[in-house]
């Protein structure tokens, strides 16, 4: 498979240089910026660039400006990175089209998983089966198997266990749910949810616990 360029947008040039090394051993192909400015000229000196790192205070134009600016000709994957865990933060991100937003300091190990997440969902990175505590999801095949058992799932049952997976540790509202499993075109009540996540859960017998509800946002998948 051809490699992935990842662009790296931050003014501290160890953070920068830690997150290379760790996607460059996962095989992606790393790019940096060391401010906003020289992020939007490399971003469109690149038209292959499959998602961004985006550090929210730089000099000169900061990850907002930069979002905004790029979110006008394209939607590239932003996972935006900041130093202040404030909701105002994360809100305004998730309206400028971030895609995930990870407070510092962070786990190399869990920013890579995110970038991986990310790209299989936008199908960049293809990624067949994923694994998670006993339990083995086929994309290609459309089969779940826990401990070696097949699992009858129905089509939406898969789509929200495959979305769960793909993105475990991550605190997941029912909106967002919504939005990516039966997409914006859905009009129906968030409730619905809540019933193929019970149904789910049952499918699964003791593997359902992983499915943990956060009271009055929605769920996270956790091993």
């Amino acid at each position: 498979m051809e490699q992935l360029k990842i662009l790296v947008v931050d003014d501290e040039q160890r953070m920068r240089k830690l997150v290379k090394d760790f996607l460059n051993k996962q095989g992606f192909v790393v790019l940096e910026a060391e401010d906003g400015e020289q992020a939007v000229d490399v971003f469109f000196a690149n038209k292959d660039i499959a998602l961004i790192i985006l550090d929210v205070m730089m000099p000169k134009m900061d990850g907002w400006e930069v979002c905004r600016e790029i979110r006008q000709y394209s939607q590239v994957p932003i996972i935006m990175l900041t130093a202040k865990s404030d909701e105002k933060d994360e809100l305004l991100g998730f309206d400028l089209g971030v895609d995930e937003y990870i407070s510092k300091p962070f786990s190399p190990k869990i920013l890579v998983a995110r970038v991986e997440a990310i790209l299989r969902r936008t199908n960049a990175l293809e990624d067949d089966v994923m694994e998670a505590g006993g339990i083995s999801l086929n994309r290609a095949a459309h089969e779940v198997r826990i401990n070696g058992e097949l699992v009858e799932l129905s089509y939406k049952e898969f789509e929200l266990l495959t979305y769960f997976m793909d993105n475990q540790g991550v605190a997941l509202s029912r909106e967002r749910i919504l939005n990516n499993v039966w997409n914006y075109d859905y009009f129906g009540d968030a409730r619905t949810i809540d019933t193929h996540v019970k149904k789910l859960r049952s499918k699964l017998g003791d593997k359902g616990e992983y499915i943990k509800t956060i009271w009055g946002m929605g769920y996270k998948f956790e091993v």
